[in-house]
């Protein structure tokens, strides 16, 4: 099977990925499952749980940003503690082709959790990638589900404790940061990147292009949602970060893979920024999302010289 471009395919991304050709795409850029339960679709492990996705009077009366119950860090049993390895297999599944569709000195540029990015790393590296930075993502809304310790205390009737322990909270503190793992697929040896561009278009990085994004070429980001962007996909993504991490490491006219691409942001970004496009979802809601948002930007257009 081979594929077309400025599509959405809507299916498995891992069998999607074995119709696209050997070295033909420029970015990869997704933000992939995290493996911490937001969802159904982000359970990346055989274990289960009765509790786990589940809900609490609590949750539901916090509204949608609790409506999942995740596992404790220290987990619920001990085959829970499998599930970062597991994570990392997950990866590998996908990783190699991800190599494989990517032109020499092309870019993947992952959002992935803080929790199991380094599983994510790892199973990129034994795929054969360079792993070229750690950028950071500063979002101006997290929400905060850090659990106050008293009230815990308070329910069981342990006032002392509720007193001794105020101020301290269950969980971590406001997730403000999230990690982008930025990697590239090693050009031929004994050439260099400046080979390398001349030959691919690919390696090196459009500093101007991300000045048009921040006032410095920092490796954070700072970046938020537009007025009236967000709640098409619980994970969603500001276009315009997505715009400045492609037009940081492409030139118009080339080809960006999102092989997780949820809502569209990714597309919609390449897009608007006169890349071409190709998007794999497995779900029929969120491609339906995409492909209405893909109809509000202007069409491809031939490169700019």
């Amino acid at each position: 099977m081979s594929v077309t471009y400025n599509t959405i395919l809507e299916g498995d991304s891992v069998s999607l990925l074995k119709g696209v050709h050997d070295s033909s795409i420029d970015l990869i850029l997704s933000d992939i499952p995290y493996g911490i339960g937001a969802d159904d679709w982000d359970v990346l492990h055989d274990n289960t749980n009765s509790a786990y996705l589940g809900s609490s009077p609590a949750q539901d009366k916090a509204g949608a940003i609790f409506k999942k119950r995740g596992k404790p860090l220290n987990g619920w049993s001990e085959a829970d503690r499998a599930i970062p390895k597991q994570y990392y297999d997950w990866c590998l599944t996908w990783a190699p082709d991800w190599l494989r569709v990517l032109k020499p000195g092309g870019s993947a540029i992952v959002f992935a959790g803080r929790r199991l990015s380094h599983r994510c790393v790892a199973a990129m590296e034994d795929s054969g990638f360079t792993y070229k930075d750690m950028l950071g993502w500063l979002r101006d809304r997290a929400a905060h589900r850090a659990q106050r310790l008293s009230v815990v205390f308070e329910r069981r009737g342990d006032f002392d404790n509720r007193d001794k322990w105020e101020g301290w909270k269950v969980g971590n503190l406001r997730p403000t940061f999230e990690p982008i793992l930025w990697f590239v697929k090693p050009y031929p040896i004994g050439k260099t990147i400046a080979d390398n561009v001349l030959n691919h278009g690919l390696g090196a990085f459009n500093e101007r292009a991300l000045l048009r994004y921040q006032s410095q070429p920092n490796n954070v980001i700072v970046c938020g949602m537009e007025s009236g962007e967000g709640g098409l996909h619980p994970t969603q993504k500001p276009v315009r970060l997505m715009r400045a991490l492609i037009e940081l490491t492409t030139i118009e006219g080339q080809l960006v893979l999102d092989p997780f691409c949820g809502s569209g942001s990714t597309l919609v970004a390449a897009q608007a920024s006169n890349r071409q496009f190709l998007g794999f979802e497995q779900d029929a809601h969120f491609c339906e999302i995409a492909r209405e948002r893909l109809d509000d930007v202007p069409l491809f257009r031939d490169a700019i010289a």
